[in-house]
């Protein structure tokens, strides 16, 4: 992926809470040597987040090869990755810095041994291969052994660095710790967000929309646990704008708005549109993975550090979007194909990009992109920056002035995609900062 500057060295966690974290993680800053592999005794935040960026490039990979799975729920592949990550380092971390480690229900992670060594980089490289392994069970063959080969690659790279005892301690702690979390994972509520669900029948409520006429997506998704306890709280908006067909109502001007915008769409905003369409492509939880792993490229950043962003942005995301699904299927809001075609009359019109089906309000661009820009926001402070993402595809990259500015940017594209009103976006956007900041105002030694 083709790398940028930025004008100025952001300071990573700017404005982190709680404030022994901060303390923990700059007395370890103060005696890092970045980008280096070191003796077999350095702790977690000696070593580069080479490992990281290495899995990180896998998991886009599975994610973009994926089938079957819904665009939300990459987030759950997203958040356990991360946490495995993070878990994995825990006997190098000092214990005032471990208070994130208390994750909702999480249990039967392997005990600390302080007397057994281990070299950091091959504790994650075993946890992140186990747990993608675990979290991608239906990957391709190629897939799988593409996973099989980077574990073993870098296996036989750190080597180098330690002895073959310290590589399989790390080995054995990394696969324990992604054991523990993956069962965890196993009973969040995912298996039963796509039960039998019959919607309500009424005016103004959400139908499946054309061109698919698809059903209801995922209508218990915001019944999943969250990932930190208390990242929900007050995060539902306000009811949406009340229904009407009336001409001249608010909710007739608030649809007319998005026909309006339909029929002047500038290349720039068709351009926005398509760079947050996200499938095909890497997943919108996967989008923000790419950024995240650009912005640990470009900051250089230390393990210790990469692997607690690669846990936080995570748990914003999975959790925000727990709170947009539940705002989702608590109003059931009509989508603008349905009201534009049967209320206003323009029957063959169609948004510029395909409806996702599940109802209109809040948007989960908005919600995810809110969440993760402010905790991105949060971790690496502000400055400009670009994204990558799409090069792949021949997308031309995008300039942002900040993290929180990418987040608003994603929400809005959903207004000229055709796909959802400005007051869910705008609902959308208070909904997820408010989930990232209750994360970070959380105390989780409380």
């Amino acid at each position: 992926m083709k790398q940028t500057s930025i004008p100025m060295k952001r300071r990573f966690y700017a404005s982190l809470l709680p404030a022994a974290l901060i303390a923990g993680l700059i007395m370890a800053s103060c005696n890092k040597t970045e980008n280096a592999y070191h003796s077999q005794s350095a702790q977690p935040f000696s070593h580069s987040s080479m490992v990281l960026d290495k899995w990180m490039s896998m998991q886009l990979r599975l994610m973009r090869n994926a089938t079957g799975i819904q665009n939300q729920a990459f987030s759950r592949h997203f958040v356990y990755a991360g946490v495995a990550a993070l878990e994995s380092l825990s006997p190098g971390l000092p214990a005032h810095t471990r208070i994130l480690n208390r994750w909702n229900g999480l249990s039967g992670l392997p005990v600390i041994n302080h007397s057994t060594r281990y070299y950091y980089p091959a504790n994650v490289n075993a946890a992140l291969a186990a747990i993608n392994k675990s979290m991608f069970p239906n990957a391709s063959v190629s897939d799988k052994n593409a996973i099989d080969s980077l574990e073993t690659a870098l296996k036989q790279e750190f080597l180098q660095q330690a002895n073959a005892e310290v590589i399989q301690a790390s080995a054995e702690f990394g696969k324990a710790v992604a054991t523990a979390v993956y069962n965890w994972s196993e009973t969040d509520g995912y298996k039963n967000a796509s039960m039998p669900y019959t919607p309500p029948v009424g005016p103004g409520l959400w139908v499946p929309t054309a061109p698919a006429y698809g059903a209801a997506a995922s209508p218990y998704w915001g019944n999943n646990r969250t990932v930190i306890t208390g990242s929900t709280d007050n995060s539902q908006p306000d009811a949406p704008v009340a229904y009407s067909t009336h001409p001249g109502s608010a909710f007739y001007m608030m649809v007319k708005q998005v026909y309006d915008a339909s029929q002047t769409l500038t290349n720039e905003q068709k351009a926005m549109a398509m760079f947050w369409r996200d499938v095909p492509g890497v997943s919108s939880p996967g989008h923000w993975l790419s950024i995240l792993q650009q912005a640990i490229r470009e900051e250089g950043v230390a393990l210790d550090k990469g692997a607690l962003a690669y846990a936080l942005v995570g748990a914003a995301i999975n959790d925000a979007l727990i709170s947009a699904w539940q705002t989702k299927y608590q109003y059931n809001l009509v989508r603008p194909i349905t009201y534009i075609r049967d209320v206003m009359g323009f029957s063959s019109w169609t948004s510029y990009l395909g409806t996702p089906p599940h109802p209109e309000c809040t948007s989960a661009h908005s919600v995810l992109s809110a969440a993760a820009g402010e905790m991105m926001e949060n971790l690496f402070g502000g400055g400009s920056f670009t994204d990558h993402t799409y090069d792949y595809l021949g997308f031309v990259p995008r300039t942002y002035s900040s993290f929180r500015d990418i987040g608003e940017e994603a929400g809005q594209s959903r207004l000229y995609a055709g796909i959802h009103y400005q007051p869910s976006i705008d609902a959308g956007l208070w909904q997820g900062k408010k989930v990232a900041e209750n994360i970070l105002a959380k105390r989780l030694t409380q």
